[in-house]
């Protein structure tokens, strides 16, 4: 027998299906879409400070590194020229950089300004032809500039002129 009603031989499940509007099967509503905005800005709000922090403590961290390969730089170029090489902050300011020059006034290295992080230290640090610390016992203090917690680093060089980094304030 032909069958004049064809949704008839379909199951109830697909027949309810087909009667279905298009409307009702597309997308999110309104509510939906704003409720999940809603949760994700206040995720982000809470990350958001302490992803500052960490910006900072790595800022401070390859400051430190910097600092620490231009020490060993300039006593390595020292010991391997036989003369005194010098590492000075630009202007006097270890943030704004700094220069590693020898005794003849050749420029070995040149350091850029590091505005993240506070930097303090001596005028200059002189190494001899030996590779040995000219004046007594040195520090370079870094910390974050800003920020709630306080990262600091501490660079102390003892008087063979060999650089030791630690993860603390300089005292």
């Amino acid at each position: 027998m032909y069958n004049s009603h064809p949704q008839q031989a379909l199951p109830a499940s697909a027949r309810s299906s087909a009667r279905r509007s298009p409307a009702a099967a597309r997308g999110f509503t309104i509510t939906e879409t704003m409720v999940t905005v809603a949760v994700l800005v206040i995720l982000i709000g809470l990350a958001t400070p302490s992803f500052r922090e960490i910006i900072l403590a790595q800022g401070v961290k390859t400051a430190s590194f910097d600092v620490f390969s231009g020490l060993v730089l300039a006593r390595s170029e020292a010991v391997t020229r036989n003369t005194t090489v010098t590492i000075a902050p630009s202007g006097g300011n270890w943030s704004d950089g700094w220069t590693i020059s020898d005794s003849s006034g050749e420029v070995v290295k040149r350091q850029d300004r590091m505005p993240q992080v506070i930097i303090s230290g001596p005028g200059s640090v002189t190494y001899n032809g030996a590779g040995r610390v000219t004046t007594g016992g040195t520090s370079i203090s870094l910390m974050a500039n800003g920020g709630r917690v306080t990262h600091a680093r501490c660079i102390s060089i003892d008087l063979s002129g060999r650089p030791v980094q630690k993860q603390e304030r300089c005292f």
